[in-house]
C-alpha cells in the first residue's frame, strides 16, 4: 500500500500531513501526485469526496518551495467555480503549507478589492480565485499572470454548468504557454474534453472511478410524492421533508437539504425554523459574510440543517455530514452525484434521500440512467401518501373583497330570498302631458346639502308626492293655465 512518504513530497509537507493524522493517500492522490511532481499536465477524474483538493495542493507546495513571488505576479493559480470552494482550497493550503514560507491570496466576490489588492501588491506564491473576480483585478491593471508556472482548474465541469468556460479560455490565454496545467473534476463533459485537448499537453489521465458514480458507502433512496391539490403541493412537500427527517431519528445528526431554486431554499429554511428545527439557508444571493458564517456554524454543529442551492454542492469539505436530502430532483443528473457526495466522505457511511414529484420524472430517469442502477423506492412516512395541508404554515392569499350585499346574503341565506322594497310610486298629475321632457333641475338650495344622504337622495320625514318642489317650471305653468281655463 502506497504511503505519503513514498510520493517524494517535500519533508515540510510530509510533516504537515502527519500532523493532520493522514497516513495513506486516496487513489486520486496516489495517482495524480507523482506525474504532477514530474511536471506533467494532469487530468484527474474522481467522484466527489475522494481528496482531489489535496491531490493538487500537496504537489503544488512541493514544486513552489524554491523561488520567490514578485508584486502582482503570482507563481501559481487555482481557479474554483464558487466562493465556498475557493475558501476551502485556501484552508487546505494553510494546513499543508504551514511549515513553509509560501504566501497566498484569495480573490472572491463579496470581499473588498482594496484588501485583495494589498495582498497581491506584496507578492503571493499561490493565487486562489473565482474566474470573475480574477478578471476584475486583471482588467483594473492590478494583476499580471505572465509568471504563472502551475495552473489548476478545480471542478471543471461545474465551471461549464455555471457558464465560466469563456472566462477560463481567456485566462488560459493570459498565462504562459509553458505553464503546467492540472484539471480535476468528478465528471467530464464533451465541452471539457475539448478544452483539455486544446490547453493540456499530453496529460496523465487519472480516473479512479467510473465517471459520475456515487460512493458505495452512501445509502440511497427516493420517495415518490404527489400533492393532493396543486395549491397545496408545496406545503405538503415541506411536511413530507420534516417527516423524513424525523423518521431518521438520532442517526440524522446533521444534514444538507438541496433545492433547485433560491426561493425554495428560503421557503424551506423558514418552514423548518418555524417548526423548531435548527436550519439556515445558503445560496448565491446572500452576502459573503453571511454565507461564511452559516457554513462555520454548520461545521461547528450549532446549525443542524443546512438548506442549500447547488452553490454548496461542489467541493465543500464538511466531513461528518450524516444525511443529504434532495428536496428537488436536480435538473442536471451530474449534480445528483455532487449533492449526495457531501455525505459518506473519507470512507464514512452516509444516507441520501430524494423527493420525486410528478414533474420530476424525466430528471429522475436521467439520474438513474447516469448511475446505471435503480434508486430504491422508500415508503412515504405519512400514512396516506399525500400529507394533509397545514393551515398554520402558510398565510393564505388574501381573498377578494366582496360587496356588503353579497356578504349579507352569504351570512343570512334568508336575506337572499327577501324581495327588495319598491320605491314609492309618484302620483301622476291629472293633465300633465306624458311625452314632455323634463327641464334641467334648478340650482339646489344652500341647505340641501345638509339634507342629502347616501346616494345623493334627499332624506325627508314626509312622503314625497309627485315631484314635489322639484317639478319642472313648464309643468307647473301648464297646470295653472289649465285650472284657470
Amino acid at each position: 500500500m502506497t504511503k505519503f512518504s513514498d510520493l517524494k513530497l517535500d519533508a515540510k509537507v510530509l510533516k504537515a500531513i502527519e500532523e493532520t493524522g493522514y497516513e495513506t493517500p486516496t487513489p486520486i492522490q496516489a495517482g495524480a501526485i507523482p506525474p504532477a511532481l514530474e511536471g506533467r499536465d494532469v487530468l484527474g477524474i474522481a467522484q466527489t469526496g475522494t481528496g482531489k483538493t489535496a491531490g493538487f495542493t500537496l504537489p503544488m507546495i512541493t514544486m513552489l518551495k524554491r523561488g520567490r513571488a514578485r508584486a502582482r505576479m503570482p507563481r501559481s493559480l487555482v481557479l474554483c467555480p464558487t466562493r465556498e470552494l475557493a475558501t476551502q482550497v485556501a484552508e487546505n493550503f494553510d494546513t499543508y503549507a504551514k511549515h513553509t514560507k509560501l504566501t497566498k491570496a484569495l480573490l472572491i466576490g463579496g470581499v473588498s478589492f482594496k484588501e485583495q489588492d494589498q495582498r497581491i501588491d506584496k507578492g503571493v506564491d499561490v493565487l486562489i480565485a473565482t474566474p470573475g473576480r480574477l478578471l476584475d483585478h486583471f482588467e483594473r491593471g492590478k494583476l499580471i499572470l505572465s509568471d504563472v508556472k502551475v495552473m489548476v482548474v478545480d471542478e471543471a465541469d461545474r465551471m461549464l454548468d455555471m457558464g465560466f468556460i469563456p472566462d477560463i479560455e481567456r485566462i488560459f490565454g493570459l498565462t504562459p504557454f509553458t505553464r503546467q496545467t492540472l484539471f480535476f473534476s468528478a465528471t467530464m463533459a464533451s465541452e471539457i474534453e475539448r478544452i483539455t485537448n486544446t490547453f493540456l499537453s499530453n496529460p496523465a489521465r487519472i480516473e479512479v472511478a467510473r465517471q459520475a458514480t456515487a460512493s458505495e458507502t452512501i445509502e440511497q433512496g427516493v420517495v415518490m410524492f404527489k400533492g393532493s391539490r396543486r395549491d397545496r403541493a408545496d406545503s405538503e412537500k415541506r411536511k413530507l421533508l420534516r417527516a423524513l427527517i424525523d423518521a431518521e431519528g438520532p442517526a440524522c445528526s446533521n444534514a444538507i437539504i438541496f433545492c433547485n431554486r433560491k426561493t425554495d431554499v428560503d421557503a424551506v429554511a423558514k418552514s423548518l425554523k418555524k417548526y423548531g428545527y435548527d436550519a439556515a439557508p445558503i445560496h448565491g444571493d446572500l452576502e459573503q459574510s453571511q454565507r461564511t458564517r452559516t457554513l462555520d456554524d454548520f461545521r461547528e454543529g450549532s446549525i443542524r440543517l443546512l438548506v442549500a442551492s447547488d452553490v454548496a454542492a461542489r467541493g465543500l469539505d464538511i466531513p461528518a455530514v450524516s444525511h443529504v436530502f434532495n428536496f428537488d430532483v436536480p435538473s442536471h443528473a451530474e449534480d445528483y452525484v455532487h449533492r449526495i457526495g457531501r455525505t459518506g466522505r473519507a470512507g464514512r457511511s452516509g444516507k441520501a434521500v430524494m423527493i420525486c414529484g410528478p414533474r420530476d420524472d424525466k430528471y429522475f430517469e436521467a439520474v438513474e440512467k447516469l448511475l446505471e442502477k435503480d434508486i430504491p423506492r422508500l415508503e412515504n412516512p405519512l400514512s396516506d401518501g399525500a400529507p394533509a395541508p397545514e393551515a398554520a404554515e402558510e398565510t393564505p392569499a388574501e381573498k377578494p373583497k366582496r360587496s356588503r350585499t353579497l356578504s349579507r346574503k352569504k351570512a343570512d341565506p334568508a336575506a337572499a330570498e327577501e324581495p327588495r322594497p319598491e320605491a314609492p310610486k309618484s302620483e301622476a298629475k291629472p293633465d300633465a302631458p306624458s311625452e314632455a321632457k323634463p327641464a334641467p333641475r334648478p340650482e339646489k338650495k344652500p341647505d340641501s346639502r345638509a339634507r342629502r344622504g347616501r346616494g345623493g337622495r334627499d332624506q325627508r320625514d314626509e312622503a314625497v308626492v309627485g315631484m314635489g318642489d322639484d317639478a319642472p317650471e313648464f309643468i307647473i305653468k301648464s297646470y295653472d293655465e289649465r285650472r284657470a281655463g
